[in-house]
């Protein structure tokens, strides 16, 4: 996607790649009973180029700004029969920028991100924690739902 500025030439680009992948499994206690929960956790990184190629002489703005996120998929094993699934995303784990074109940086940029988010460990289980009250609130309101039906 390419965007023209009244200020320049803007080069605007999103690009999402996979880097690395993290699994969690716990689990919580219920009214309901206990409940299997696993977390499967997947880094992306977006790229956006910004800035301009300025003519001779002049210093270029060109950039890739990037940022980090982790993609989580929870399912949860509640009551025999039950699963209960959610994805979201928990945002800008880690993010920068780097002069230049974006296509030449990627691999530098996936570096920084590794060495950024050496502890994915420990992202996917303050996520889990998070997401806690969101599940015990889903399964309030499913086993609400079954007694009153």
């Amino acid at each position: 996607m390419t965007n023209l500025l009244a200020a320049g030439l803007m080069f605007g680009m999103t690009v999402a790649v996979s880097s690395a992948t993290v699994a969690h499994e716990t689990r919580i206690d219920h009214a309901s009973g206990p409940v299997d929960v696993r977390y499967n956790g997947a880094v992306t990184i977006n790229h956006q180029q910004i800035g301009s190629v300025a003519p001779g002489g002049r210093p270029s703005t060109l950039r890739c700004a990037w940022r980090a996120d982790m993609a989580v998929t929870r399912q949860a094993k509640a009551t025999p029969g039950t699963l209960m699934t959610r994805q979201f995303v928990r945002e800008g784990i880690a993010s920068g920028s780097r002069a230049g074109w974006c296509t030449t940086n990627k691999a530098a940029i996936a570096k920084e991100v590794a060495a950024r988010t050496r502890d994915l460990n420990q992202h996917i289980v303050e996520v889990a924690q998070e997401d806690h009250d969101v599940l015990r609130g889903e399964l309030d309101r499913l086993h609400g739902a079954v007694r009153e039906g």
